[in-house]
Parts: structure tokens; C-alpha cells; sequence
């Protein structure tokens, strides 16, 4: 596709940080798997620890204990959803969806950042733990793909909010 067709549609600009998100993804991921034994933990603060867990399922564990299938289940489900993501950004024609632009980018970063996991190793490497202990609040441990995804999703919706505010254009009729 040369420059002219990129420039033209604006969601393609965005791939690089799809790029991006998924080279920080993996960095990190890297590095917890080299200084982090399975379920080793360091304190960061009193409500956020840096843990090594393996997820062989999805969002909270999701299907964790199925018995294998839902791995490649899983690869192809990301490989639909990013498929789908890129066409949705190459059809942005608009600067005015660049909320909508960004969002995707970041969840399609999230995606493919957590399908590397599953082809290299099986599972998906999460590493940041919230807690609260005091009120028992324990949520459950993610990571740089998944905090991309999240506030990816949390812009399209955003994007959807403003896109209800705006004006119509009025209806001509024939």
C-alpha cells in the first residue's frame, strides 16, 4: 500500500502503536520471566505487587482449567478479532474518530501481544497485582497487553459516547 493510501486513511497511521504496544508487552514480559520464578512476588506498594503467574485462559482465568483446547481456540479467536481490527481502522476516513483510531490501535497491540504468549509458551505471562487487603479486594493479575486492551476499549467507548453528542447532519430527501 504506498504512503498516498496510508495518509488517507488516517486509523492505518496508527499501526505503529499497535507495533509498539506489543514490543513493551513482550519487553516486559521477558524480563518478569528472567527475574521472576512462577508465583515470586515483590512488593511495589502497599496495594500493587509484581507476581509471575501463567494463564492458560482468558480475561480472569477464563477456561484456565480446560484441557488444552482452548489455547489454539484462543490464537484463532485473536487472529479474527486483529483481522477485523485492522479493516475497521483502514476504514476510518475521519480525524474525528481518533479516539475510535487510538482504541483500536491499543487493542489490537493487547491482542497480538497476548496470542506471542500463547504460540511461544502456551500461556499468557501476567505480572501486575492490585490488592487491597485490608477489604479483601484481590483483582486478578495482568499485564501490559491487557491494560492496552482496556483502555482501548474504554476510548472506543468513549468515541461512541461522543459520537452520539454530535450533530446530524440533516437528511436530504428526494
Amino acid at each position: 500500500m504506498g504512503s498516498a493510501k496510508v495518509a488517507a486513511r488516517p486509523g492505518l497511521r496508527l499501526l505503529p502503536l499497535s507495533v509498539m504496544v506489543i514490543a513493551l508487552d513482550q519487553l516486559s514480559k521477558l524480563w518478569i520471566e528472567h527475574r521472576f520464578a512462577l508465583y515470586e512476588s515483590v512488593r511495589l506498594l502497599p496495594v500493587l505487587d509484581l507476581t509471575r503467574l501463567h494463564n492458560r485462559g482468558a480475561a480472569f482465568s477464563f477456561l484456565a482449567g480446560a484441557s488444552g483446547w482452548q489455547r489454539w481456540f484462543f490464537v484463532g479467536l485473536a487472529a479474527l478479532v486483529s483481522t477485523g481490527l485492522v479493516i475497521w481502522l483502514a476504514g476510518i476516513r475521519s480525524h474525528a474518530q481518533r479516539w475510535l483510531a487510538l482504541g483500536l490501535a491499543l487493542i489490537l497491540g493487547g491482542a497480538i501481544g497476548n496470542v506471542v504468549d500463547r504460540l511461544r509458551l502456551g500461556y499468557v505471562i501476567d505480572f501486575v497485582h492490585v490488592h487491597w487487603m485490608r477489604i479483601g479486594f484481590d483483582f486478578p493479575a495482568f499485564n501490559i497487553a491487557d491494560s492496552a486492551i482496556t483502555v482501548g476499549a474504554g476510548l472506543v467507548l468513549l468515541d461512541a459516547l461522543l459520537e452520539s453528542r454530535r450533530p446530524k447532519p440533516a437528511r436530504r430527501d428526494s
